[in-house]
């Protein structure tokens, strides 16, 4: 039996196509502003599509200058930091998900103020500071390990799972490590998934931190990279041979650097679409 289709729904479609393709074009003007010739980059003419081809500006990007180097670094801080945040979101919020756990109130309470006020950019860098954390890969990481939304909505994931399973499983000797290890977490694998993306495009897109706390090249992020390189890429062309710095403008080593950076979540984010979207309902219908 097939659907009937209303007017609405045409109109629905329509507006959502042209949203969608408003959001493509500047990423269309980007990548076409990296493959096209100098000189058409140079005079302005370069809009949804390519004039002339180049690749001087990718071979430039990922050969001639320290972007694999920020690379790196934004690597080890998305994935140590999202596996860290998840092993530490999930302890506390498996506790908190327990009606008999005492205190509980109390902490979700501290939970919730947090996500309500912030201590400001001087405490965190002067607490960065006590801690001798300053110009440390661990300052892009630790800062971050906990944030209180996805806390509450792991929290309330583990509370809309059945009591049953749970209560078997301690009518047969398991402990509560057990439980966790080897009951909820395989069946929690849609709530991980959504909220381990959460925190991977947290910690791959932090720029204000990154800025405030490291000052040393080789810890330099990828968004650090990327700043540098939009802000100064007139700068280091300069520094080249006159024979490829004419193959080179500033403008096409910009959109090239932009297009690599985001090459990593575009290959990983179809994989994880579905957990995304599911993740917009996960814990809207119990609070």
């Amino acid at each position: 039996m097939y659907k009937r289709v209303t007017a609405f729904d045409v109109i629905n479609g329509v507006v959502l196509a042209v949203l969608g393709l408003l959001s493509l074009i500047p990423f269309l003007h980007v990548v076409a502003k990296s493959v096209s010739d100098d000189a058409a980059v140079i005079a302005g003419k370069v809009g949804l599509y390519p004039i002339g081809f180049q690749t001087h500006s990718y071979q430039y990007v990922l050969f001639e200058s320290g972007f694999f180097q920020s690379l790196g670094v934004t690597v080890f801080v998305t994935v140590v930091g999202t596996f860290l945040s998840l092993l530490i979101t999930v302890m506390a919020a498996y506790p908190l998900s327990k009606p008999r756990f005492r205190g509980r109130k109390f902490i979700l309470l501290l939970y919730v103020f947090s996500m309500l006020f912030y201590g400001g950019i001087v405490p965190s860098y002067m607490l960065m500071k006590a801690l001798n954390l300053l110009d440390t890969i661990w300052s892009m990481i630790i800062p971050f390990l906990v944030v209180p939304f996805n806390l509450l909505v792991v929290k309330t994931f583990f509370e809309q799972l059945p009591e049953s399973i749970e209560e078997s499983a301690e009518i047969d000797g398991a402990t509560n490590w057990r439980i966790l290890r080897s009951i909820v977490l395989p069946i929690s694998l849609p709530v991980l998934a959504t909220i381990g993306l959460f925190y991977a495009v947290g910690y791959w897109n932090n720029y204000f931190h990154p800025l405030l706390f490291i000052s040393s090249v080789d810890l330099k992020p990828l968004q650090l990279y990327l700043m540098d390189m939009i802000t100064s890429s007139s700068e280091n062309l300069s520094k080249l041979s006159i024979e490829d710095s004419m193959n080179l403008t500033p403008e096409s080593v910009r959109a090239a650097t932009i297009v690599v950076s985001i090459v990593p979540i575009l290959i990983v984010y179809p994989f994880l679409q579905k957990y995304f979207v599911q993740g917009m309902t996960i814990g809207s219908v119990k609070g």
